[in-house]
């Protein structure tokens, strides 16, 4: 499901429903109740399929905490699917498989206490596939220009009804002070006649590979519609993404992914509650949901809360591209995500009689957070030789990769 942020608001629902919103709310409650939480969400695709677990944590703790060490199957169709660790609280199926039409399938989890978790017997969804994926360049309701990215669907049995969309942006990056040429640490002899012999620096080439990089990001609400009360089960110009004119990811080349889940009633309610309870102003409202039933039961204590939602669902999905010149011809690009304004930190500093210290040239570089932009003649008085930017302004690696996704088009 990838909302696994809003899960962890749940794990302090209890001390919220017990607590004044007018009199001050101490974090720090003893009361806190340790919950298990799922996300695991199998399709009809091919693939190895995934399941997520964690357990919630204290609010001033301020992290994920990951379950590890636990056994995860997937029964269904006369078949057992195992599943294996791949990274902590993600576990993926040793083998691809696709969640087929009348068939029932059951999530097993064996957690590392030993504790063992079954969800109800679930089936896939009514498919319904995307009709299409389309990018306008308009003014959104807020009075922000910038480019809407909306769907059309059609189910003509009627059957599907509960929708949900996530996407994923992918955009090309290329900064804006990008130059031939690198600075890095040199080294030499010790036996080297220089006070500043610790802080040498020499010139290589750069990469071409840091000028452009490819850069991907992911969907982080839970976005919902359904067609109830429709005559036809029809979505129609659903927003599924806006981006501002002024956004930097637009700056070149866009491609938009999106993604149509198709719901059962129940889980499409479970996901409408735990975004209403996670949205904006949510967390201190007057009214509180409580604790929203999972469909995970623990086989020792039936009691037990368990977080998040075993399902399975078909999925749709559609990609588009788009270059910022095919709605803003003759337009300056949006601003970069760095003004990438240059400084000039000294290479090698005075510190006391005969002795000097390495200046913050050296940390920008051993630290890799500056890159060269050129000779400081002169434009910032007293800094040092070396005009240096942020390394996301001249290194493109440092927001995303130089090797184009397998799916881009030039």
């Amino acid at each position: 499901m990838r909302v696994r942020n809003s899960y962890i608001l749940l794990s302090i629902c209890g001390i919220l429903l017990s607590t004044s919103c007018i009199e001050e709310f101490d974090f720090k409650n003893e009361s806190f109740e340790s919950a298990l939480v799922i996300d695991a969400t199998i399709t009809n695709e091919d693939k190895q399929q995934e399941v997520f677990i964690s357990k919630t944590y204290r609010f001033e703790d301020g992290g994920p905490n990951p379950e590890s060490n636990a056994s995860v199957t997937i029964t269904g169709g006369g078949s057992i699917y195992e599943f294996e660790e791949d990274e902590a609280g993600r576990y993926v199926s040793k083998t691809s498989f696709r969640a087929m039409p009348n068939v029932e399938y059951q999530l097993q989890i064996s957690a590392n206490n030993g504790r063992t978790y079954s969800s109800g017997l679930m089936r896939l969804t009514p498919t319904a596939e995307i009709d299409a994926l389309y990018a306008i360049r308009e003014t959104n309701d807020d009075g922000a220009n910038g480019m809407s990215m909306y769907v059309d669907t059609f189910d003509p049995t009627g059957n599907s009804k509960y929708y949900r969309y996530e996407y994923e942006e992918t955009f090309k990056v290329q900064p804006p002070a990008f130059v031939n040429l690198d600075l890095v640490e040199d080294f030499y002899p010790v036996d080297l006649i220089d006070p500043c012999r610790d802080c040498l620096v020499k010139f290589v080439f750069r990469s071409q590979d840091k000028r452009i990089c490819y850069r991907t990001e992911t969907s982080q609400n839970i976005n919902l519609t359904n067609t109830n009360g429709f005559t036809e089960d029809r979505v129609s110009r659903f927003l599924t993404r806006f981006v501002r004119s002024d956004d930097y990811k637009i700056s070149h080349r866009y491609s938009l992914l999106v993604k149509q889940y198709v719901h059962s009633i129940e889980v499409y309610n479970y996901l409408e509650a735990l975004s209403n309870f996670s949205g904006e102003g949510s967390l201190f409202s007057q009214v509180q949901p409580g604790f929203i039933a999972s469909n995970m039961v623990s086989a020792k204590n039936p009691d037990e809360k368990v977080i998040g939602f075993f399902e399975v669902a078909s999925i749709s999905t559609k990609r588009i591209f788009f270059n910022y010149d095919d709605f803003y011809p003759n337009e300056p690009l949006p601003p970069y995500i760095n003004s990438c304004q240059p400084k000039a930190p000294k290479r090698c500093v005075f510190e006391s009689l005969n002795t000097f210290k390495c200046g913050a040239l050296m940390s920008g570089l051993r630290g890799n957070t500056i890159v060269y932009r050129g000779m400081n003649t002169g434009q910032i008085p007293l800094g040092g030789a070396y005009l240096m930017v942020d390394r996301e302004c001249g290194d493109c690696t440092a927001l995303g990769d130089p090797e184009p996704p397998d799916f881009w088009i030039k």
